[in-house]
This record gives structure tokens, C-alpha cells and sequence, in this order.
């Protein structure tokens, strides 16, 4: 099942500048697994030591936020779009 994966700007470098990628997966965590397999370094980016979603990174599928989803077993069905979006804070 192809998805496509929306890469932010800060993570482009660890995918040679594409600002979007194809990869296959029927969930979150294998569309991850997936990602960092083609582009090495991108699973460390959105997941910490122990496996989780870092804080500051927001997985979205489709429109929903994965946190209040299913998390890493969120599915991702064909075609869906996921995205990367790393938090964003001011002050």
C-alpha cells in the first residue's frame, strides 16, 4: 500500500531535498520503518530512544492528529498522506 509521506524542510537534507516521498506501509509505524530504510536518519527524527513519537514532532494522517488516533498503529491506507510537522514554538 503506497502513501505518500510530507517531509518538513528541516528533514529534507536526510532525503537529498524531496519534499515528498512514496513508501509502503499499512501503518504508521511501518510507513516509518519504511522511510527510514529508503532516507537513513528520518526515523530518529520523528521517534525517540524508547520507540515513541518525540514531544515536539506532530504525525499527522490524512487530517488526524495520530496522537488521538491509534499513534504508531494508526493505519495508513493506500494513498493517504502523512505528515511530518515539527512544533513550532515562540515567545
Amino acid at each position: 500500500m503506497s502513501v505518500t509521506v510530507r517531509v518538513p524542510t528541516i528533514m529534507r537534507g536526510l532525503t537529498s531535498g524531496v519534499a515528498e516521498v512514496a513508501v509502503e506501509g499499512g501503518t504508521l509505524a511501518q510507513v516509518l520503518a519504511a522511510l527510514d530504510a529508503a532516507h537513513p536518519g528520518t526515523r530518529g527524527r520523528v521517534l525517540d530512544d524508547g520507540g515513541r513519537l518525540r514531544r515536539f514532532v506532530n504525525v499527522y494522517v490524512g487530517d488526524e492528529d495520530v496522537r488521538f488516533a491509534s499513534g504508531l498503529d494508526t493505519p495508513t491506507p493506500a494513498g493517504t498522506l502523512v505528515s511530518i510537522i515539527p512544533a513550532v514554538a515562540g515567545g
